[in-house]
């Protein structure tokens, strides 16, 4: 169960790193290459979706997934017709630190039948949008203002509620393509207040922010854009990803 591997994986201050897949813009040879990548580098998650998916590619990409690595795939829906019976988990987000109620219960009502007979694995999910420093395609799209850089009660009390509403796990993110992730501060702040399982994501373009991230109190650690201009990159996160959960476990021992 991916719940069970996020709330262990935190409780030992184990760090998971996900890699972030647009469908739209996989194109076959680069997402081959992609998942020999994430297999090498012991990458923990697949989440695939975005918040603008022109083409009905979803299922191509999970089943490409699923037949050439074993990593979990979670579905990141921008929509209610981002699901797909082959992937192993959604994360149901609620853009909670947004007023559009199509966000934040409208998709969910369209989509409920239909996540009830795919038989994924549902993930309550609180989705706060951070300021990044350019309007996001999220923002754009779901039409929600983000919450800005220089607010930590803001961020806190809405993660809080979402926690108090039964979310199961807060997803903050910049947004894609951010120019500066989301605040260390914010990251700390919520950790220490909500408690849940945190995914940090947006703006996450080299090894020393991922490191930043996971040490402020981040679990997941998830980046995307950034590995298309250097798949290399891939390879130095996760390795500072993964020496901070080292680090954490020996400091347990």
């Amino acid at each position: 169960m991916i719940y069970d591997i996020l709330t262990m994986s935190a409780s030992m201050g184990e760090k998971q790193l996900a890699v972030l897949i647009d469908p739209d813009k996989s194109r076959p040879t680069d997402l081959c290459k992609l998942i020999e990548n994430s297999n090498e580098c012991n990458v923990n998650f697949f989440f695939v979706g975005g918040s603008h998916i022109q083409h009905d590619r979803i299922d191509d990409v999970i089943i490409e997934l699923k037949s050439n690595s074993e990593i979990p795939v979670v579905i990141f829906p921008g929509s209610n017709q981002q699901i797909s019976k082959y992937a192993d988990g959604i994360l149901l987000l609620s853009l909670v630190s947004g007023r559009n109620p199509e966000y934040l219960i409208g998709q969910h009502v369209s989509a409920a039948f239909d996540l009830r007979e795919s038989k994924l694995e549902i993930l309550p999910t609180s989705y706060l949008l951070i300021d990044g420093g350019k309007i996001s395609s999220v923002a754009y799209v779901s039409n929600t203002i983000p919450i800005p850089r220089d607010n930590s009660d803001l961020v806190v009390s809405t993660a809080l509620a979402g926690k108090m509403l039964g979310q199961k796990i807060t997803y903050m993110d910049a947004g894609s393509g951010a120019y500066t992730p989301v605040p260390l501060d914010y990251i700390s702040a919520v950790k220490k207040e909500v408690g849940l399982p945190l995914v940090i994501g947006g703006g996450i373009k080299t090894p020393e922010k991922a490191e930043e991230v996971c040490i402020a109190g981040a679990d997941v650690v998830v980046v995307g854009n950034a590995l298309e201009d250097d798949p290399q990159l891939l390879s130095d996160i996760s390795f500072a990803v993964k020496s901070i959960a080292n680090a954490n476990s020996s400091n347990i021992k």
